[in-house]
């Protein structure tokens, strides 16, 4: 890490193969071997598993025994029962011997004194077996390197259940759990909204009073509260000012978005210099937290806080936090000439904005982007948004960590919000989900495969192929339900024009808003899900629709590629596919994975049988990635 002296950006560690040009080199090439294989792990395919043996014929003759039968031929009623291995011969009777008249025992005659000493004479010699030397034991392997507990400070604006908008709140609150049940000790840093759900949060008290927080020259004060998030240790900053920064009754979408999480950054580094904490590592999320890295490094750290190293993951490349100089000035970085760098702040496209995403990747000492393909794909394939060059230059300290989801959150063996519980075992039960969501939505109770599509309505899950997919099923033996929303009010009237024109439909029902309890239901009683995504950083709704056994038909892009393995295409073994791939964002690729399902589903029943339990089976929990993280906590906390 850097360390105090001087004005200039401080060389930054870094936290893969290697670091800086200004640092040494030496020493890091087994971690970069380590940290390559924790953030890009190979996947090893499993060997399929053999087919079961084939239960023989019973043989008609005495003779060798027939080839054996895939199917055992039923005995007819009255037919007696035979031997257990019908194989095997049951041996001729034979007569009975014919009794013989008693003979008189002879006598026993005089018996000659035997020499045991004169017989070994003549005998080869006794001696013991030579007991054959033991096999040379291979040294038992070095035992895994165990990481030991971090003390992990998460930054970010969102928390499952209590302030949600997408995907980000559940990755917060997956991976502070499945920290925490590592053995670290994790909390958790928020704004404090008026809009959230505070119905989830317990023992909701003030940790700290009268914080101020440097402000425009001057400062802001702030009440800092303390609660529990279904056992998640939180805290949660409530500024007082006329600015109002998060008493809006909206989380997002206000024009001075970025001021107001420019306050929630400095707070939270005041916060933690006022009390005290100085985390092993600071995990920040998404362009509303990036300015922490920034301020650690060129100001807090010269007051103390030259312990802590940050992680910083990015959720969403499209979102970064483009802003003018006024920023610098509101947080008192000041100094524009400094930050308006290409190697700092400056952005890449508009030469007179500053950039918060860049700003946290170039001041963070690791940065995440949540699935292997989608690091890529921001690197590499023009999904960066305009920061594919700084990627580039920061790559020995970038990688990808697919998200996990909370297995015991989504568990429909014990999920309250639906009707029937089920698992591998009994999968037959999700057929009564299945009717309890056609009452619920009045559609026809009918052989055909519920589609559904739950997300946000935003352009970029590819909103055009969701509309086609409605009238494609519609027209194809299929049902389809969609529940979503759009913070723009013209997507969501256009889905409320089509939820009118098909209202009258029995195979159809659009839900423009959300639910969570209502997505349970969708998620264990429809067949298929539809993911048709433009880019998906990772995505959550097909890990969802595995784990309560729907069949997922996606597009191939970002954590899409990474989660679901095509039924007729993928080279993965036969138990290891688990739904329907497309390649291309237009309607015929759509519809080819779409025609490829619908078929499967009536013309193979058993085939769609078997996807649904290796959907069930796979195993997207938080523990792969929380072991990836800690190795990735490992490698920078003494960087």
């Amino acid at each position: 890490m850097p360390r105090a002296g001087g004005t200039e950006t401080p060389s930054l560690p870094s936290a893969t193969v290697h670091k800086p040009a200004s640092a040494p080199t030496s020493g890091l090439a087994s971690l970069a071997d380590a940290l390559d294989a924790a953030v890009h792990p190979k996947v090893e395919q499993k060997a399929a598993a053999p087919a079961p043996a084939k239960k023989a014929e019973p043989v008609k003759q005495a003779a060798v025994a027939p080839a054996a039968s895939s199917v055992a031929t039923p005995l007819k009623p009255g037919t007696p029962a035979i031997a257990e291995k019908p194989w095997v011969v049951a041996p001729t009777p034979t007569a009975k011997p014919t009794p013989q008249p008693a003979v008189p025992t002879p006598k026993a005659p005089v018996s000659t004194p035997v020499s045991e000493e004169k017989i070994i004479s003549e005998v080869p010699e006794l001696k013991p077996k030579e007991e054959a030397k033991p096999a040379p034991v291979a040294e038992p392997p070095p035992p895994k390197h165990r990481v030991s507990p971090m003390f992990v400070m998460m930054i970010s604006s969102e928390l499952a259940p209590v302030a949600k908008v997408g995907g980000l709140g559940d990755v917060v609150y997956g991976l502070a759990r499945e920290l925490e049940m590592r053995g670290n000790a994790v909390e958790i840093i928020l704004p404090k909204y008026n809009n959230m759900r505070y119905d989830h949060i317990w023992s909701l008290t003030r940790a700290y009073e009268n914080l101020m927080v440097p402000w425009y020259g001057g400062a802001i004060p702030a009440t800092v509260w303390f609660g529990f998030v279904h056992g998640r240790k939180c805290f949660f900053i409530e500024p007082h000012s006329a600015d109002n920064f998060f008493n809006r009754g909206v989380y997002y979408g206000q024009n001075d978005d970025v001021l107001r999480f420019a306050f929630f950054c400095r707070a939270a580094l005041e916060f933690m210099l006022k009390t005290g904490k100085h985390p092993d590592v600071i995990h920040c999320h998404d362009w509303q937290t990036a300015l922490v890295p920034v301020l650690l490094y060129e100001m807090y750290q010269h007051l103390g806080m030259r312990h802590p190293r940050v992680c910083f993951t990015i959720h969403n490349f499209r979102h970064q936090g483009s802003t003018g100089e006024n920023i610098l000035r509101a947080t008192g970085l000041n100094r524009p000439e400094h930050y308006f760098h290409h190697d700092r702040l400056k952005d890449n496209n508009n030469h007179h904005a500053i950039n918060l995403m860049k700003g946290g990747i170039v001041y963070s000492n690791f940065v995440t982007t949540v699935s292997p393909r989608h690091a890529w794909e921001a690197k590499d394939d023009g999904q960066g948004f305009g920061l594919e060059h700084t990627l580039h230059v920061h790559q020995c300290k970038y990688g990808g960590v697919l998200n996990g989801l909370d297995y015991d959150q989504f568990n429909p063996e014990s999920d309250p919000h639906i009707p029937a519980h089920y698992k591998v075992q009994t999968i037959e039960k999700k057929y009564e989900n299945k009717r309890a969501l056609r009452s619920r939505f009045w559609l026809a109770d009918s052989e055909k495969p519920i589609i559904a599509f739950i997300g946000r309505l935003d352009q970029q899950k590819g909103l055009e192929l969701v509309r086609h997919a409605i009238f494609h099923s519609l027209n194809n033996r299929a049902q389809f339900v969609l529940l979503g929303n759009s913070p723009e009010k013209g997507i969501n009237d256009h889905f409320l024009g089509l939820k009118q024109h098909l209202n009258d439909s029995p195979d159809c029902h659009l839900e423009i808003g959300y639910n969570e309890e209502l997505a349970r239901l969708i998620y264990a009683g429809a067949d298929m899900m539809i993911v048709p995504s433009r880019y998906e950083p990772c995505g959550l709704t097909q890990l969802i629709a595995m784990r309560y056994g729907t069949v997922p038909i996606v597009r191939a892009c970002g954590g899409l590629v990474d989660t679901v393995f095509d039924k007729d295409y993928s080279n993965r073994p036969l138990h290891e596919r688990n739904g329907y791939v497309f390649d291309h964002a237009d309607n015929a690729g759509m519809e080819s994975g779409l025609n490829r399902a619908i078929a499967c589903y009536y013309q193979y029943p058993e085939h769609f049988r078997h996807l649904m339990i290796n959907a069930m089976r796979s195993d997207y929990s938080w523990n792969h990635p929380g072991e990836h993280y800690m190795n990735i906590y490992d490698h920078i906390r003494e960087k």
